[in-house]
């Protein structure tokens, strides 16, 4: 039963994806998504391109924060981020990982919108964020 569940969850970068063209595509936004609502295929990546179908590029920062993954996207030209990502996973694992488990429990309480992301006709996903995004926004 819990492999059936595994297999019908959507996979982060599809809600990822989803989500960005869902919005048109904004110049930056910042979401959490709970571990249980999705498959985690991006494992290990903390600072990476992720380009749509339509060649729109985002820089990408991702990181656990129990019980989320937090992601704040950025829309930029496609750069060599090798270094930034070696660095930020250093980061995390010379903290412990601790300081994005208390962000991640302090985000429990601190969440004040949610939004649904329709992944497809059929699955839907919720994410969440501290306060409502002006899409479109600059800052």
């Amino acid at each position: 039963m819990q492999l059936t569940r595994l297999l019908l969850k959507p996979r982060a970068s599809e809600v990822l994806t989803a989500y960005l063209k869902q919005c048109h595509e904004p110049p930056w936004t910042s979401y959490f998504v709970k571990f249980h609502d999705v498959a985690n295929d991006q494992r290990g990546m903390s600072h990476f391109n992720w380009t749509l179908e339509n060649g729109t590029n985002y820089h990408i920062l991702r990181t656990a924060c129990y019980p989320y993954m937090k992601y704040h996207c950025s829309k930029r030209e496609v750069q060599d981020l090798w270094l930034e990502d070696k660095f930020f996973r250093f980061l995390k694992v010379i903290n412990l990982g601790l300081p994005m488990l208390f962000y991640g429990l302090a985000a429990i309480r601190l969440i004040s919108h949610t939004e649904i992301v329709h992944v497809s006709e059929t699955v839907k996903v919720p994410i969440y964020f501290l306060y409502p995004e002006d899409k479109g926004s600059s800052f």
